[in-house]
């Protein structure tokens, strides 16, 4: 495998490691404690705090294309970087194929198998001369995973995939039998099993008609492929584990080339704050008077308005405000392409281009209706870990609402609010309003309350014209001017002015 790891493993194996850390409290506070063997595949052991039930067996079922192959196989090849050799029993594709699949993924098994730390036992039914395929034997499958495992001192097992040998029976009692035969020989030989089951539905509802979630596996392991909006979304569940503790719910999942499966488990992230914080400018001079010496230097700043109220503006000056000061800034545009942003910067008379040339400012206009929230995610890290910004702007976080439900939006901005916090990046997001005149957005809910400032801008109602008005409605552990202020936008930028007395709904 690469040592190279992408931000996003990081984060996941940062989460893994925070768990992981915490299996005697959690084992002490359960009561009792069921020994773990870690999986390897990040953030994976942190939703099943700890990882897979050692020397028991785990189903892992989901509808086709759902990664199930990709994430037995990682779990195999995390074992053998672990110094735990590996058997892979292949039921279905040739060994040959498997093993082209895996070096795509960045695993070689060519020296593996060399050393003896890895075996794969094709067992794929064979065809009889008349076209009809011979009837499986259970007995000769145990006798050739025992001979794989004695040669490699195998620890870790995956059966891939049992659909194909379970259709050989059609009594239902009879098939249990069998693979409560087979799966406690294979506990016998001090293997952790993971077996992969192809569902022709949601495997929430429909997990097989053997029912060996029930039977025979002390672990359910879901994965999902679901079709949201334009996209298809990989979410993984562990439905259940037998004597153990477990997160619930839905974790987003991609697969990385060269990496294999990394699961976002955004919901226990940690990260930590600087004792002392300090202040950074806010680009604009009249918000640097408001905030009281500008924002916190790793703060998450949510700047809220209509269409045309300058939301762009403040980020403009946001980023330029960074950069004058020698630090790299990104900026993150869902509507606008660059050349736009330069046209737009130089009529309010900052020059962007040359912060561009001097390789402090980078623009990125993504368009993330080709992947999954999750895929961007892992993306925009990519981004940060290479060009390693101090600021960060995303505008609009309003355009990626439409992608995908509202779940995978949410855990999106947790997500992504939990990596910045983690690099103490302070990151700049826009929202937009439906309503002109006062109004909220949908988004609100999901990012306000991981904000430390909230800066939101209205049109107003007077008499003969309409007028803007700013307040800063939040600013987390600092005094703040909240006052209601009329601002105007000029060629030399966002001017802020007086009180306003008048109505304005925020």
């Amino acid at each position: 495998m690469t040592e190279q790891q992408s931000p996003a493993v990081r984060g996941a194996r940062a989460a893994d490691a925070v768990v992981l850390g915490d299996q005697d409290t959690l084992g002490t506070r359960s009561g009792r404690s069921v020994p773990k063997v870690e999986t390897g595949i990040p953030g994976f052991d942190a939703i099943t705090m700890g990882g897979l039930p050692r020397r028991r067996a785990a189903v892992l079922a989901g509808q086709a294309g759902s990664g199930k192959t990709v994430f037995a196989a990682h779990f195999i090849a995390e074992g053998i970087r672990r110094g735990q050799p590996g058997v892979f029993v292949t039921l279905e594709e040739p060994a040959s194929d498997l093993r082209a699949n895996m070096a795509t993924l960045g695993w070689a098994t060519e020296p593996w198998e060399s050393a003896g730390d890895f075996a794969i036992v094709d067992a794929s039914p064979l065809i009889r001369d008349d076209g009809e395929l011979a009837t499986y034997n259970f007995d000769t499958l145990a006798a050739q995973i025992g001979h794989a495992v004695d040669t490699t001192g195998a620890e870790r097992l995956v059966l891939d995939s049992l659909n194909t040998v379970l259709a050989f029976e059609n009594n239902v009692a009879i098939a249990r039998q069998k693979l409560r035969r087979l799966i406690t020989s294979l506990r016998r030989m001090g293997l952790t099993v993971l077996l992969t089951v192809e569902t022709p539905d949601d495997p929430g509802t429909t997990l097989s008609r053997f029912g060996i979630e029930e039977f025979v596996a002390d672990s359910v392991v879901l994965l999902r492929h679901i079709h949201e909006g334009k996209v298809r979304r990989r979410s993984v569940e562990v439905l259940k584990m037998r004597g153990a503790m477990h997160r619930k719910g839905d974790f987003g999942f991609t697969v990385l080339p060269g990496q294999g499966v990394v699961v976002l488990p955004q919901a226990v992230i940690q990260y930590g704050q600087e004792t002392e914080p300090r202040r950074i400018p806010t680009g604009n001079a009249g918000l640097d008077q408001l905030t009281g010496g500008g924002y916190f230097h790793d703060a998450i700043v949510l700047v809220n308005g209509p269409t045309g109220s300058g939301k762009t503006l403040l980020t403009t000056e946001f980023l330029a405000g960074g950069a004058d000061g020698g630090e790299r800034v990104l900026m993150l545009s869902y509507e606008e392409s660059p050349g736009q942003l330069f046209r737009n910067a130089a009529a309010w008379g900052i020059d962007l281009v040359k912060h561009q040339e001097a390789g402090l400012l980078k623009v990125v206009a993504l368009y993330p209706e080709v992947a999954s929230l999750d895929d961007h995610l892992v993306e925009i890290m990519e981004i940060v870990d290479s060009f390693k910004p101090s600021r960060i702007v995303v505008d609009s976080l309003s355009s990626l609402e439409r992608i995908g439900s509202s779940a995978a939006y949410r855990e999106f901005v947790i997500g992504l609010a939990s990596f910045v916090k983690q690099e103490q990046i302070t990151m700049m997001v826009t929202l937009s309003t439906a309503a002109l005149l006062g109004g909220a957005t949908a988004s609100e809910g999901h990012i306000s309350t991981l904000t430390d400032a909230i800066v939101l801008l209205r049109y107003v109602s007077a008499p003969g014209q309409v007028g803007r008005a700013l307040t800063l409605l939040k600013m987390r552990g600092s005094a703040h001017d909240n006052a209601v202020r009329s601002y105007v936008i000029t060629s030399n930028g966002l001017q802020i002015g007086e009180h306003y007395d008048g109505d304005v709904a925020f």
